[in-house]
């Protein structure tokens, strides 16, 4: 049960990881409309965090797989938990926060880059499970 659990935490910060970008690219128009600030400055602060959350998440991911998931064959079932707790934030996000300004909707250009980087992703969690497992059995021989 607790290798359940640890399974599901996993998957629902692969979905997090994800969902943060996702909706700091979506709501560049919404956000410099509630800071003030010019839209150049919102793009250059997006991709910062994404920089920053892709290095740190993936850090924080791969000692979450090596500590949590023992390197089981059962870790590759995150390749699709992530997917219900990701439509599971984007409902609660749209449901708590919707568009009320007309001018706060995305351009179509932005969901063309979301669909190609959610098409990607399950690839990214194979890797990251095969990384975990890989450097788990390496530390494991030399002990």
């Amino acid at each position: 049960m607790k290798y359940f659990l640890k399974l599901n935490v996993v998957s629902m910060l692969y979905a997090l990881m994800v969902f943060v970008p996702l909706e700091l690219m979506v709501n560049v128009y919404r956000i410099t409309r509630l800071l003030n600030w010019k839209v150049d400055t919102v793009n250059i602060m997006t991709g910062i965090m994404l920089i920053v959350e892709i290095i740190g998440g993936t850090l924080l991911i791969l000692f979450l797989t090596r500590k949590w998931l023992d390197g089981r064959k059962a870790s590759f079932w995150t390749i699709i938990l992530w997917l219900p707790y990701f439509i599971l934030f984007i409902y609660i996000f749209a449901s708590l926060f919707p568009i009320t300004n007309g001018g706060d909707y995305p351009n179509p250009a932005t969901g063309l880059l979301a669909i190609g980087g959610l098409i990607v992703y399950p690839f990214y969690i194979l890797i990251l499970n095969f990384v975990g497992m890989i450097s788990d059995d390496e530390t494991n021989r030399t002990i």
